[in-house]
């Protein structure tokens, strides 16, 4: 179904899409409604390279041919056959006389073109992605399925009956294989196809790649709700990031300006195209460089999934997130969700619902004020009771102050009185301490000190060369005793009874002729004096123990 067909569905009371529908009458020639006066539009320039000219065709739209069928610009077009009726009489409305040309009448021509298609595309298979799916009431299910490779769409329906044998739920973004046949839906004179089987299901291309990139912005934080700003309480200036050809604009004006002044700036761009993502980037970066502006809302009316493509465009996306004012996003209907919407600062459902967020309106703005006049007089009253209530707590404790000041005057002298005393003790004792020490003092005289310490030096003296001679002479005893011992003792007696002491050249004392060989050199040491000799020969004259 087309995005106009799907307005058509909603209601009387449903929009009509960004591309569909007759356009309303541009922004620019429509004044701005203020709550005093209505001053003239406000409206940014395009952003640089925008199309400006309303009259410029749009390019036009080039549709695959169908496999098999000729791709030569001068090839001639496959005739048409028509399939003859019961009977074999050719259909009404079939050649005639070449002179009379027949007239056919629209539910005939709807008629000859179903039977056509149905009987050419008997049992067709299609592949393609689901955008737009729709599940009514009845149990019928209502679709669109999108080329991923080339730029063409088709409405299927797929009826309760075809729907009841599927094994797994239907999802926008799926991938899928159908069966069915092509026909006309002629209330509408809409080709459809309805599908009768789904032969395979899968993920999508284009849904795959942008949950790939919503994982990633909200990776990096975009999406972080502690990073929302909080909306003006009371914004002025309000910019407006839209087309000056939908209703968008006219929505929010609308509303903004039913419930309080303020200042709208319209901020013309393109909302759906290959050239959409390029012009809203410049527009919101356009309007963040207005001086004084205090809001942003980018917004546009609903469409299908490919008319709000231009919105989860990554670099929209970051150019919402990277704003100077806090925005609003308010793109489609309730039911549409884009990555600009969980990248702004506050998503509303719809661009009115957007403008009654922002804006706050004079009644609530008179009724919250008044509300916090009563509160703020509760609270002064509160208050000031509160006080008087303490104030008076004090009065009593305080009591009559000239009676408070004879008692403090009393307990002045008291403490006076105490302190003469205490000063006249503290006086009395460092006295007596004072005599107590010059006495030790005096008694600990250097010229007394020296006295005595000669005294007792004199009468000691004595004692002491005693004490010392006795010691001598006792010591001397000792030293007689010891050295006789010693003589006793000393091998130089020996020698005096004609015996030697031989040693080596190293000087070790020789005990055994073994240990030496002939031409060793030995010394002698005699009584008197010291031999040197070699020795010529050894003799073991006792065996050895």
């Amino acid at each position: 179904m087309t995005s106009g067909d799907k307005q058509g569905q909603r209601g009387p009371s449903a929009r009509p899409s960004e591309k569909s529908g007759p356009a309303p009458e541009p922004q620019a020639e429509l004044p701005f409604l203020r709550a005093a006066a209505a001053p003239p539009p406000i409206e940014l320039p395009p952003p640089v390279g925008a199309a400006t000219r309303r009259d410029a065709a749009p390019p036009p739209l080039e549709f695959p041919p169908p496999v098999g069928a000729a791709t030569r610009r001068d090839a001639a077009p496959a005739p048409i056959e028509l399939p003859l009726p019961e009977g074999g009489r050719p259909l009404e409305g079939g050649p005639r006389e070449a002179t009379e040309p027949e007239v056919l009448s629209v539910a005939a021509l709807d008629l000859r073109l179903k039977r056509l298609l149905e009987h050419k595309t008997a049992d067709v298979r299609v592949r393609g992605e689901i955008r737009g799916l729709k599940q009514q009431q009845s149990g019928h299910l209502y679709f669109t399925l999108k080329d991923e490779t080339e730029d063409a769409i088709i409405d299927c329906a797929m009826f309760r009956g075809a729907a009841s044998r599927l094994r797994a739920p239907l999802r926008d973004g799926d991938r899928i294989v159908v069966s069915g046949r092509a026909t006309i839906f002629a209330p509408r004179g809409k080709l459809q196809l309805v599908v009768e089987r789904v032969h395979e299901t899968g993920r999508g291309a284009l849904l795959a790649a942008l949950e790939k990139l919503k994982a990633k912005l909200k990776d990096e934080g975009l999406f972080d709700p502690g990073k929302k700003r909080p909306l003006p309480t009371d914004p002025r200036t309000i910019a407006v990031v839209t087309s000056r050809e939908g209703a968008a604009f006219s929505d929010v004006r609308k509303v903004a300006f039913q419930r309080g002044p303020v200042t709208l700036l319209l901020v013309h761009t393109s909302v759906q195209g290959a050239a959409a993502p390029e012009e809203l980037v410049r527009a919101i970066e356009l309007a963040a460089r207005v001086p004084g502006l205090d809001a942003m809302i980018v917004t546009r009316g609903g469409g299908s999934a490919e008319d709000l493509a231009a919105f989860n465009d990554e670099r929209v996306v970051r150019a919402v997130a990277a704003a100077k004012v806090p925005v609003v996003s308010a793109v489609g209907h309730e039911v549409d969700v884009s990555l600009c919407d969980l990248a702004a600062d506050l998503r509303a459902a719809t661009p009115s619902q957007a403008a009654e967020r922002l804006v706050p309106s004079e009644s609530e703005r008179t009724s919250t004020l008044a509300h916090l006049v009563a509160r703020a007089q509760r609270a002064m009253r509160h208050r000031l009771a509160s006080r008087h209530a303490r104030l008076a707590r004090l009065e009593q404790a305080l009591g009559e102050p000239r009676h408070r000041l004879h008692e403090a005057e009393q307990r002045l002298d008291e403490l006076t009185q105490r302190l003469e005393r205490a000063m006249l003790r503290g006086m009395r004792g460092r006295r007596e301490r004072l005599v107590a020490d010059k006495r030790r003092l005096d008694a600990r005289d250097p010229r007394h000190v020296l006295a005595q310490a000669r005294a007792d030096v004199a009468r000691l003296l004595p004692r002491l060369a005693l004490a010392m001679r006795r010691r001598l002479a006792v010591q001397q005893r000792v030293l007689a005793a010891g050295a006789a011992r010693l003589d006793a003792l000393s091998p130089l007696a020996v020698l005096g009874r004609g015996y030697a002491i031989a040693t080596t050249s190293e000087g070790h004392v020789l005990t055994d002729a073994a240990t030496l060989r002939p031409g060793d050199v030995l010394q002698v040491r005699l009584e008197r004096g010291r031999v040197h000799a070699r020795v010529e020969g050894t003799h073991d004259d006792e065996p050895r123990r």
